[in-house]
């Protein structure tokens, strides 16, 4: 057993080096009076004898947070966030619940208002540190976290930190939450031993029952309407590259609805893109793989009476969802890539001739579909305001396949036409907004080689905090492309209104209340005060260029870039 060991220092310098030893990166911290003994750390640490993770300052915390998603979306490794005590926390509490709706492991890390008043180093020394103390700091969280805990004494960091990490990666995955108390963080340790690496060995991942594979293959093999719905399957690139086989080899169409990662390549002949009623409502079998709500009974229909329903995950019912009553025949708790593969296995052999029988009717879907999408962009491409397709289009054109595109509502996937599973992040489950502002910030500085985009409405960017966003961008040399699709308009919110009271008075109304975003600011000028490249598009025929001087910026210049995109709401 190897170890390592601290001969003298204090309860921060080696919580530093234990995180650093467990492959957290980066520190992504907002800092307050609590930080004092972490700022003392990396001080003596200035010449980088011992390895502790890179500490990034950011001006709000959920920014902060949002970048420690991003990089662990881009890169599948956690990172730690560190804020200032109950204040700090508050504001990152969008981002907690978001990490935790779509399983994303974080150590989320607060200090805590000292303990003591007077009587050791680092006791009370600000009349905040009354005021900010809390009788259950971590209650303003536990509900979305997998664990919370308050390091009590140096001597018991290693446990502690060994226990956050292997609970936040251990499936279904998720944030934690630990409050660091700076009397503790100050205190003196002597000749502390840990072991490097530690024994700690991950769980087996959750493999299928058999039996419940083989009534799942039953049903699929016969069936002449089957339809996979998902919207997190991407999540892994191997889970994708299984469904996608599994797709192809026994011609079961794959419909991405609202997808929070992308799973099926944007050409594949069994990806039917994200309209899901046309297949849903016709269907004798439905699988879902990992997809907490598989349909909207009033936005995209819902299967037959009579279909059978599938349900595949790791946690198929959703346990943290106080109210999920969604239809399910069977039920399958397996890691999906492990099901999909026994899947694929059972099926092979089984009724070949309704497998081709399939095959030849989703070819003739899928021309059909190719069409309709032709002439939708013939028809939008000249639209002003711009209509989002079309800009989906125009930037699918000119991006890489290794792009990673973080999406907070305004593009459209199937315009896109994304060729690589795992490379498109869309709202989380959770509907946080402003999180892909800094998730694409943590993306780029995990992929500093690969282009990264940040696509949002106007809504979203300002929940973004972009003022903390482009100075971390720019303080980093963090190049993104940012497209703030601007409608002056919380379109969600009065689009759910409509919905609601379609023949209402707010429909009737000249200016729904409470929906309006006007006067738009002027977002691309905030490329005037962080040193990049702002632009504001509005002729439709003009915005190829806008993004092809955009990407320049970006990729050649090496500079964060801004454009203020003038577009229709899709409806």
């Amino acid at each position: 057993m190897a170890t390592k060991k601290i001969k003298s220092g204090t309860t921060s310098d080696l919580y530093l080096r234990l995180l650093a030893d467990r492959g957290i990166d980066y520190l992504f911290a907002n800092p307050g009076t609590d930080f004092a003994p972490i700022i003392e750390s990396y001080a003596k640490n200035e010449n980088g004898k011992d390895k502790m993770p890179t500490p990034i300052s950011v001006a709000h915390e959920n920014v902060a947070i949002s970048m420690a998603l991003g990089y662990y979306l881009a890169t599948g490794r956690m990172q730690a966030v560190m804020v200032h005590v109950n204040v700090g926390t508050a504001n990152a509490i969008c981002g907690i619940i978001n990490a935790a709706k779509d399983n994303v492991p974080v150590l989320m890390s607060a200090g805590r208002t000292p303990l003591t008043e007077t009587e050791l180093p680092g006791s009370r020394s600000g009349s905040i540190h009354w005021a900010q103390e809390m009788f259950d700091q971590a209650s303003m969280v536990r509900e979305s976290v997998k664990w919370d805990y308050e390091l009590r004494n140096g001597v018991q960091t290693e446990a502690v930190v060994d226990r956050a990490i292997e609970v936040a990666n251990a499936v279904p995955k998720g944030p934690v939450y630990l409050s660091l108390p700076r009397e503790v963080l100050g205190s003196e340790v002597e000749n502390i031993e840990y072991e490097t690496p530690p024994r700690k060995a991950a769980p087996s991942l959750a493999a299928p029952d058999s039996s419940a594979i083989d009534q799942a293959a039953d049903l699929l093999a016969d069936a002449k309407r089957p339809i996979i719905l998902t919207r997190t399957a991407g999540r892994h690139t191997q889970d994708a590259e299984a469904l996608a086989k599994l797709a192809q080899d026994f011609a079961l169409p794959v419909t991405e609805f609202r997808p929070v990662y992308n799973a099926m390549p944007g050409d594949h002949e069994m990806n039917f893109g994200m309209d899901v009623r046309p297949h849903l409502e016709e269907a004798d079998v439905v699988l879902t793989l990992d997809t907490d709500v598989p349909w909207l009974s009033d936005f995209n229909g819902e299967p037959p009476q009579d279909a059978k329903v599938i349900q595949m995950a790791t946690d198929p019912l959703f346990q943290s969802y106080p109210i999920r009553g969604f239809t399910r025949d069977l039920c399958i708790t397996s890691d999906l890539n492990l099901g999909l593969t026994a899947l694929s296995e059972a099926l092979e052999g089984r009724n070949n001739a309704a497998t081709e029988t399939r095959r030849a009717r989703l070819a003739d879907l899928k021309v059909e579909q190719k069409s309709q999408s032709a002439a939708i962009l013939e028809k939008i491409k000249n639209q002003s305001p711009i209509h989002p397709g079309w800009a989906s289009h125009l930037l699918g054109e000119r991006l890489e396949d290794d792009t990673l595109i973080f999406n907070d509502y305004p593009l459209l996937l199937p315009f896109l036409n994304r060729p690589r599973p795992h490379s498109y992040f869309g709202t989380p489950n959770a509907g946080g907004l402003g999180w892909g502002v800094g998730a694409a910030l943590g993306a780029q500085l995990a992929c500093p080689d690969k282009m990264v985009v940040s696509a949002c409405g106007d809504g979203s960017y300002m929940f973004g905090n972009p003022i903390a966003a482009h100075h971390v961008a720019r303080a980093h040399d963090l190049p993104v492309l940012f497209l703030v699709f601007n409608n002056s308009l919380w379109n969600a919110v009065r689009r759910s209104t409509l919905g609601m009271y379609p023949d209402g008075h707010a429909a009737k109304s000249n200016r729904m209340a409470l929906t309006s975003l006007d006067p738009a600011p002027e977002f691309d000028k905030m490329m005037d005060v962080c040193g990049g490249y702002g632009e504001k598009v509005e002729d439709p025929n003009e915005l190829g260029d806008a993004l092809d001087r955009a990407i320049h910026a970006v990729k050649v210049e090496k500079r964060q870039a801004l454009l203020n995109i003038i577009f229709a709401s899709p409806g």
